[in-house]
């Protein structure tokens, strides 16, 4: 991913997780942040659900970083 998760793009991460979560092959989930510069409190809501089912959020940044520990 890269630029803001806010609004539209919230909705768009939810419907491909969605889709791909329903897939029975059991393949690891990762969702690159390291491009990401703001996330807004809808988008920390659903990395905060999707890492609970198992998704493994990557980010180096210090903003990104920062709110993806906060989130656990």
């Amino acid at each position: 991913m890269q630029g803001s998760l806010v609004g539209p793009w919230v909705r768009e991460l939810r419907t491909t997780w969605k889709r791909a979560h329903r897939s029975h092959d059991k393949r690891a989930c990762i969702i690159d942040l390291n491009d990401v510069t703001f996330i807004d409190k809808s988008g920390e809501r659903l990395l905060r659900a999707i890492s609970r089912k198992g998704a493994q959020l990557i980010a180096c940044g210090m903003y990104v970083k920062h709110v993806v520990e906060h989130l656990k």
